[in-house]
């Protein structure tokens, strides 16, 4: 029996961390925001892994001169507690899905630890606001067969300037 799952995943914010003491005083602050992917309905026969993407927005405001800033940006590990097998969750029920940072989905997003990677920039920042997007690619592989229901993770996205 072909059986269709909706299966989203949740991103989550969290507010940006310290700031060098040098470009503090012309950087005022950053933000950073996601997107949730939402994988839509999952079919296990279907021999294809699901795949969405989302966005992690970064939002900057500078005063008095441009500057270059340095930054990099994590992703949790969610509520598996590892970034090699993160896990959807419906009750006791779970599927095996992954969030990479580049599109063949070759480099899994997490903090740089345990052959993660992290997302690092150093743009040059006009004054006022600047916004730089990251997309987030998601894949759930296939032949997943679990009861159907939606399967949801809940992670931290943190960036440190």
């Amino acid at each position: 029996m072909n059986q269709r799952r909706r299966l989203p995943v949740v991103l989550l914010m969290c507010a940006a961390l310290a700031a060098p003491e040098e470009s503090s005083a012309l950087l005022q602050s950053c933000s950073v925001s996601a997107t949730a992917l939402n994988f839509g309905l999952y079919d296990p026969l279907s021999g294809s892994a699901a795949q969405s993407t989302g966005t992690v927005t970064v939002v900057c405001q500078v005063s008095l001169v441009g500057l270059f800033v340095n930054w990099t940006v994590a992703l949790s590990t969610g509520s598996s507690g590892n970034y090699v097998a993160r896990q959807l969750q419906n009750g006791p029920n779970s599927m095996s899905y992954n969030l990479y940072t580049n599109a063949a989905r070759t480099s899994v997003w997490g903090d740089g630890t345990s052959g993660t990677s992290v997302v690092s920039a150093n743009p040059f920042l006009i004054v006022g606001s600047n916004t730089v997007n990251y997309t987030v690619y998601g894949s759930i592989p296939a032949a997943q067969d679990r009861p159907a229901g939606s399967y949801t993770d809940t992670l931290t996205v943190t960036m440190t300037y």
